[in-house]
Formats: C-alpha cells, structure tokens, sequence
C-alpha cells in the first residue's frame, strides 16, 4: 500500500495574491478545506496510512510540482474543494477524474461513495470527467504524475451544505479517510519496479495503425510521431507531458482535445480512439461570425443532459438561437454555449431570474442594479445575438435593435470567443469556458 498526499485547495498565492477561494456565510473555501484536511490526515494516520499533506503556502502549480516531486508508483492523491453557485440551493458533492480513464472513474465512485455513507444528508453529484468542468479539464487530475481525484465536498453558497461541514466536519474526515483508504489498497501493491506498461491498439478517424500506444497509470499513451497525422502543432499545447518508454516518446491521448480531437475508449478491444472534428473547420471553430453546427434536436438533447427541466421551461430555445443567429450571421453553437454558461444550463441565479428571459447576463441600461429584462425568450435571445454582433463585426444589424448596451460596445474587437474573456465577463477565462461547453456539445453530437 502507497502513500497519499492530500491537499486542501486555495490558499496559497495566485497572480501575486492570497488566494481564498470561495467566500460565503462568514468563511472561506481555504478556510474550510484546511480545516478539514488537517481532520482527515488524523483519521488516515489512526490507521497507519502514511499521508503527506501538501504545503498550504503553494499555488496549484506548485502543489502538483510539490508531490510529482515526492511521488512512487503505489501513491495516490486527492485535493479537497468547496464549490460556489449564484443559487444558493445548489447543493452535493461530486468527484472529478481525468476523461476517458475508467480505472480512475471508478476510484472516484469509491472515494465519493465513502463520504456519502458517512454523511447521506448530502446530495449526490456524480462522478464527473474533468472534460466536465468549468475550464474543460482540471490540472491536478492531469498534471500529477500519481493517480490524483479531485473531489468538491459541497458548496459553500448553499447554507444546507455549509452548515452540514462546519457542524459535522468529523464524519466528512472520516468518510473520506475510509474512501482514500480503500483506494489505496486497491492500487496495485505489487507495481513490479521495472515498469512494464501494457500495449493498446490505435484508431484514428476510422483507420486502425499497426503502431501501438501503452496504457499508463489508466490512460492512454499514443507516440508522438502519430500526432502529426492530426496535423496539430504540438509546441502550442500548454503542459504537455512526454514520457520516454523503449526508446519511443509518448504523449497522454487525452491531451490532444484542446485541440478538437475526440478521444474514446474501447475497453473490449482495448483500442484508443481518436477523431478530428468531421464538419468544422478547425480554424473557425471559435469564431462568432461563422456557421453553426448543430440542429436542435442535438441541441435540446445536450441542454436536458445537463438540465433535466430545462427544455421544459424554455422549449423552443434551441429553435430560438438557431433562427436568431443565422439571421445575423452568428455562430448559434457558441451563443447556445455562452448562454448554457451564463445561466447554469438554464438553471440561473439570485442576479437573474429566468422571468426576465435574459440569457446572456446583459446589464441593463440606467441606474438599476438588475440585470435587463425582456417580453419574451425570442427577443432575449436575440438580444443576445445583437451585443455577440456588435462585439464580432461592423456590420449593421439586420433586425431592429433590441440589445439596450448595443451602442456601447466598440464595433468589431472580438473576432473569436477567445477575445470577450475581459470585455464580456471581467473573468480572463471566460472564453475557454465557453469552448469547454462547446466542445462538450460538439462530442455530444458525434461532430468531435
């Protein structure tokens, strides 16, 4: 049995700063998480686990350094999050492990399952892909050398949630010590010290290679040299990892989908499957003014995946940005995604209501704190469409305008999605949000 490090995020410094993390109900995310890391490093040692805990000091980057650093093979790694919605009745926890890697989906169903046990007063999540959340991929599960979780313990802006860790911090430690324990020992105790990683066949875009990848701590590894018959430009993807094996350097599959390539497994076959987007022209799939892809049948399929009452609110919304964006020659995908973003798939907040059909989280106009208003989803939706054009082109409106801040936008200085991270939302990620969504939707479509 391995060791596991263990680490309560926020913190530590970002960008120069003391990074909190979320901050509701008088208390931090840091605060809490720490808190309860210090808890489940005591339940862990009463059973002669060996557990490190990560520095509090260190920002995310350094934290996964920090272990990569220290690690062996037979270690795992966990880091504790509180999340934050607008609604404070969002509520659960949920564990998150790297796409595609069934064997770390299923150490996360123990870990998360393990805490729900101890305290079952907490709604249930899921376990999630990393694909799924907020950026499309989250770095600890990725970048840490071990197999590392990332499990959310409850949200921090839902008082039930909060009330629930801070009076009952105890049984959370415990539920998750049992669930760390049990992976643990599940991980393979007797990793031979020679690695001697297993071979898995190749597919790309429907062609089977004679070339073989290797599976890795779960996941899969093709060579390098394959990479270049998806014609991707691998100097441009940010913390690629290389890993040197019989002479032949590999790179983790999953990592080629922030370059529009679908990755799938066959685990009958034990076959690593790889796609580039089939109807998209990569160069164009961030731009506003461009064509969309999806009908809206894909598109009501997608939202009530994420929203099961979603399309029962708002039925015609698919129809609605598909007919309003083609008018003015907007992408509907990356519209039908921003707004997936700005209102929670539908679900919105306490800033907006849904009654005031704004799907966008367009400000209004006057000294009203509220966001605007209007008569009805259509015109919503197509004032959205509206500040998407002012920011995208210089061209005229081809409909009357509804937007109430069209005028205020600088014409034509957001070409890409990319471009209204710091113009649209003051969020600097705000774009990779959005083309997280997008490509989600894109897979979901069998288009990516």
């Amino acid at each position: 049995m391995g060791r596991i490090f263990i680490s309560a995020a926020h913190g530590g410094t970002e960008a120069g700063k003391n990074d909190p993390g979320a901050i509701a109900g008088g208390t931090t995310e840091a605060k809490e998480m720490i808190l309860l890391r210090d808890l489940v490093v005591t339940e862990l040692r009463t059973r002669n686990v060996e557990v490190l805990a990560v520095p509090d000091d260190l920002s995310a980057a350094q934290t996964i350094a920090w272990i990569n650093a220290r690690a062996n093979t037979k270690d795992v790694a966990l880091e504790i999050q509180a999340n934050a919605a607008n609604s404070p009745s969002v509520r659960g926890a949920s564990a998150f492990y790297i796409a595609k890697n069934d064997q770390r989906k299923q150490n996360a169903e123990m870990v998360l399952m393990a805490l729900l046990r101890r305290v079952p007063q907490l709604p249930n999540r899921g376990v999630k892909p990393d694909t799924d959340s907020g950026l499309g991929n989250l770095q600890f599960c990725r970048q840490t050398v071990i197999g590392a979780l990332l499990l959310q313990v409850g949200f921090l802006s839902s008082p039930e949630d909060r009330a629930l860790l801070q009076s009952r911090r105890r049984d959370f430690a415990i539920g998750i010590a049992e669930g760390l324990t049990t992976w643990s020992q599940a991980n393979d105790p007797q990793q031979p010290k020679t690695e001697n990683y297993s071979s898995i066949n190749i597919n790309i875009n429907g062609q089977n290679y004679a070339e073989q990848g290797v599976l890795i701590n779960g996941n899969a590894y093709i060579p390098i040299d394959l990479v270049d018959r998806l014609r991707i430009d691998i100097s441009k993807l940010a913390n690629l990892r290389r890993i040197t094996y019989r002479q032949i350097v590999y790179i983790k599959a999953v990592e080629l989908r922030d370059s529009h390539i679908s990755i799938d497994w066959d685990s009958a076959t034990r076959t690593v499957k790889l796609r580039s987007i089939s109807t998209v022209c990569p160069g164009q799939i961030e731009q506003l003014i461009s064509n969309g892809n999806t009908s809206e049948v894909q598109l009501q399929l997608f939202l009530k995946t994420n929203n099961e009452t979603a399309i029962t609110q708002f039925p015609d919304l698919p129809k609605l940005y598909r007919e309003e964006a083609t008018i003015e020659g907007i992408n509907h995908d990356i519209a039908f995604c921003q707004m997936c973003l700005e209102t929670g798939f539908l679900r919105f907040g306490t800033d907006i209501k849904s009654q005031q059909n704004n799907f966008a989280g367009l400000g209004a106009v006057g000294g009203g704190a509220e966001g605007a208003s209007f008569p009805s989803a259509r015109i919503g939706v197509r004032a959205h469409i509206q500040h998407l054009k002012a920011y995208a082109s210089l061209e005229p409106l081809v409909q009357q305008e509804v937007d109430p801040r069209f005028r205020f936008v600088t014409r034509g200085v957001a070409s890409s999605v990319h471009q209204l991270s710091g113009r649209w939302s003051a969020d600097l990620d705000y774009g990779i949000k959005i083309t997280a969504i997008l490509r989600r939707l894109y897979e979901s479509a069998n288009l990516l």
